[in-house]
């Protein structure tokens, strides 16, 4: 039965007031807080789920954002590519549980190695406006701007219930993984070494690679044991395949080499003790130990406030074989790459000029990182002895004229053979590489 017009009219009449009240308690919240009272999904209204994200209205690109109070004064780390000459005032614009808040002024800081390229790794740094329970974060070139109208940054490493992430000991980072790279065999034997030493998961970012290594990444990838971040720079600049820009040229240093490793770090802030930074033709090998736990428990206890350790770089130059032939296994034969147990012949490296190193590092204790040295940490460093552990390295020769002779025997690698060589084989036989 329809409603009469003396009950409709109250009805709507009450209506009208309840509508009345609500606006004046709104307009009477605190003048500090722009909220909206809009349903949650409107703030955030569009999440990014590209690795690489363009900030809009500048040349400069955004990666992801992170939970980081170690320094005064901040609670946001966003991780960025910024263009060196075009760096604007920017603030930070948060979603507090479905609510847009007011802006906060961003601190942008460049990192000190660039190379010479256009762009380059920056840091934003951002506090969250009292009372808000940020979900997500986004910059604006102008503070008055509206918020919405943005692509939102989910933000990392909140805080979680206790026990409800157990943290792995070893991750790998792997920096970049680009053009037509196939190198398969070395790629699956660096791979199955690390898990035989206790690394728990391998971060590799990817732009592109040969179509064998792509099925031998998307396998390891089913199994968890590694993780791939997809890293399309190439679709947003002209990324160099050099490390120097009046070398190379190009916009940004070896397809955002610095950018990726320091992303890295902090996606593995919160769930892993140490971070391994090398590169996939580089296995850190420990000497005295087995694995890199005993020797790690070993450094801690020796030099408890070291949150670096650096780890010489020692090559084994690819065009030298073991004459014996003992580890020229057939059923390799048609796997493209490298076999690194058949390459038993080390170079010394000439310590009268620079000599690169890699890294083990506690995440928590590094803020920047280059790619042989961190550039602004927490705590001590340590170079580790060569004999405790270093670097294998299976590549082109560095100092091409020495004799065999002159170079070192060193078979380390042979040590793990029993278990390595039939977990390859796993690997392989799936992919139907095996002959």
């Amino acid at each position: 039965m329809g409603m009469s017009k003396p009950i409709r009219g109250m009805f709507l009449f009450l209506l009208f007031i309840t509508v009345c009240a609500v606006m004046v308690i709104v307009n009477k919240r605190s003048p500090s807080i722009k909220e909206m009272p809009v349903a949650p999904w409107f703030c955030p209204s569009s999440v990014s789920e590209q690795s690489i994200t363009p900030l809009n209205n500048t040349k400069h690109l955004l990666v992801s954002a992170y939970m980081d109070q170690r320094v005064p004064g901040f609670d946001i780390r966003l991780i960025g590519i910024f263009r060196r000459d075009s760096i604007q005032e920017l603030h930070c614009c948060f979603c507090c549980a479905g609510y847009l808040r007011e802006t906060t002024p961003a601190k942008v800081l460049q990192h000190p190695d660039n190379f010479g390229f256009p762009f380059v790794t920056t840091d934003v740094m951002c506090q969250i406006p009292q009372n808000c329970n940020a979900t997500h974060v986004t910059l604006l070139t102008q503070s008055d701007q509206n918020g919405s109208e943005y692509i939102w940054l989910p933000i990392r490493n909140k805080k979680n219930k206790a026990g409800e992430n157990k943290k792995m000991d070893f991750t790998v980072c792997i920096s970049n993984l680009f053009g037509d790279y196939n190198n398969v065999l070395q790629f699956a034997q660096t791979l199955e070494m690390y898990r035989l030493l206790g690394v728990n998961r391998v971060v590799i970012y990817k732009t592109s690679c040969g179509p064998d290594l792509d099925r031998l990444l998307q396998s390891y990838k089913e199994e968890g044991f590694v993780e791939v971040v997809p890293w399309p720079i190439d679709k947003h600049m002209n990324p160099s395949r050099g490390w120097l820009f009046s070398s190379h040229g190009g916009d940004i240093h070896y397809f955002g080499q610095l950018t990726t490793l320091n992303e890295c770090i902090y996606r593995s802030m919160e769930r892993s003790r140490y971070v391994l930074l090398n590169d996939i033709d580089e296995i850190i090998m420990p000497y005295q130990q087995d694995n890199l736990k005993s020797l790690m428990d070993g450094l801690q206890a020796q030099y408890p406030n070291v949150g670096v350790f650096l780890i010489e770089n020692h090559i084994f130059p690819k065009k030298h074989f073991e004459p014996s032939g003992r580890f020229h296994l057939p059923q390799w034969n048609r796997v493209p790459g490298v076999n690194i147990l058949e390459h038993v012949y080390r170079e010394s490296p000439d310590r009268n000029i620079y000599h690169p190193h890699k890294m083990i590092v506690q995440p928590r204790m590094v803020e920047q990182t280059s790619v042989h040295s961190v550039l602004r940490f927490f705590g001590q460093q340590y170079t580790v002895p060569m004999d405790v552990c270093r670097i294998i390295h299976v590549r082109v020769a560095l100092l091409k004229q020495l004799t065999l002779e002159e170079l070192n025997v060193d078979k380390r690698l042979w040590d793990f053979q029993e278990k390595l060589i039939p977990n390859v084989d796993k690997v392989l036989k799936k992919l139907g590489l095996l002959a």
